[in-house]
């Protein structure tokens, strides 16, 4: 599904979406805000984005946050799940998410896609 179709067309993400196109929706009506899957190499992540709003937030959660994720799929049908794993970043502003995205993915082994 698409993070607007499950929360809205005027979901406001703070940033362009098409400017990162290896970020994968995954959003899902049940989960309280849209969330994006990406990976470095092997290893996969989710992007939790929530609103900008406080008021509309489930808790006290910062805007973005990243936590490690495992693919219980595989490279063609991926099916990423991150319940279980580490938050490797929270903030509430996208200049700080979009410097942690870029570090991230420099990591990148241009050999792997």
């Amino acid at each position: 599904m698409s993070y607007r179709n499950e929360f809205g067309s005027n979901f406001d993400l703070g940033f362009n979406l098409n400017d990162f196109p290896y970020l994968k929706d995954k959003s899902w009506h049940n989960d309280v805000c849209p969330s994006f899957y990406f990976n470095v190499g092997t290893k996969y992540y989710v992007l939790w984005i929530d609103y900008s709003e406080l008021a509309k937030r489930d808790g006290s959660n910062d805007r973005y946050l990243v936590q490690e994720a495992t693919n219980e799929g595989d490279e063609k049908h991926p099916e990423i799940y991150s319940s279980d794993g580490n938050i490797i970043f929270e903030g509430e502003l996208f200049t700080d998410l979009n410097q942690f995205l870029n570090n991230i993915t420099s990591l990148q082994d241009p050999n792997v896609s």
